[in-house]
């Protein structure tokens, strides 16, 4: 493994120095490619997004400007949570789904601040778009969802899938909100206010999953592999005929009998 680093580290400094000659003979004409640029936190002005411990944050998700998130929370791939002209402030134990854009206004129609406040213990579904508004404690905003300026999503609510909830709109505790624009459907039941708070649990426990894999090293990626291979390709009766007994997960031998 050490060989191939550093063979692949010369190659590639090679590389670089035939780039920046050829760059050189071609003058202004030269193509540059430009680095990427992509910040997970992102500062804008003199703010800049903070974390609680334990918080999961996806390698592609952006978090901009004045954004918090609380304790045991997640971030999850592609989304944006952009707090540039007032602030973002994600409590604990809540989820923010792929592809979810969370946005502010500067000021609502009657001249105050319109920051997005979103509670503890929420669910915001994939590619939800929750713009300048509040969703309190322990509510779910479906996939698809777009929730407009001023709409206020109370304690133990839901917000169905692909609605579109009306701007200075208020969906009451423990009711269940659909269409477009969405209105009142029904009342929530018993099971359902348990789903919420389970999948806020479970989304938890989910990220510290995707955390651990996401700091893992290329030396403990490719042993995952090699492991995984093994698994695959391996005789269930090839270690026994060694005398071998090997942990199940890591593989690693426990115990060589001493006859074969």
């Amino acid at each position: 493994m050490a060989v191939w680093k550093t063979l692949g580290s010369i190659l590639r400094q090679t590389g670089k120095a035939f780039e920046n000659v050829g760059c050189g003979v071609q003058g202004k004409y030269a193509y540059r490619e430009a680095l990427p640029k992509h910040r997970t936190l992102q500062p804008f002005g003199s703010k800049r997004p903070s974390l609680g411990q334990d918080t999961f944050v996806a390698p592609n998700a952006s978090l901009i400007g004045d954004v918090s998130v609380g304790r045991n929370s997640s971030v999850w791939y592609g989304a944006v949570l952009r707090g540039d002209v007032n602030s973002i402030r994600v409590g604990e134990n809540t989820n923010i789904q792929d592809g979810v854009i969370v946005h502010v206004a500067k000021n609502n129609p009657q001249n105050k601040p319109a920051p997005t406040l979103i509670g503890s213990n929420v669910t915001v579904g994939h590619g939800a778009i929750v713009h300048a508004c509040t969703i309190e404690d322990g509510a779910l905003v479906g996939m698809g969802a777009t929730l407009l300026d001023g709409v206020t999503v109370e304690k133990g609510s839901i917000v169905a899938a692909g609605s579109l909830v009306r701007a200075g709109s208020t969906v009451s505790s423990g009711q269940i909100w659909a269409g477009n624009p969405a209105k009142f459907l029904r009342s929530l039941e018993e099971g359902e206010a348990a789903f919420i708070n389970q999948s806020a649990v479970n989304y938890a426990s989910l990220a510290a999953v995707h955390a651990e894999e996401n700091a893992k090293t290329v030396e403990e990626i490719e042993e995952d592999k090699a492991k995984r291979l093994d698994r695959a390709q391996r005789d269930p009766d090839y270690d026994s005929h060694l005398g071998l007994e090997r942990d199940p997960v890591s593989r690693a031998i426990l115990h060589t009998a001493d006859h074969t």
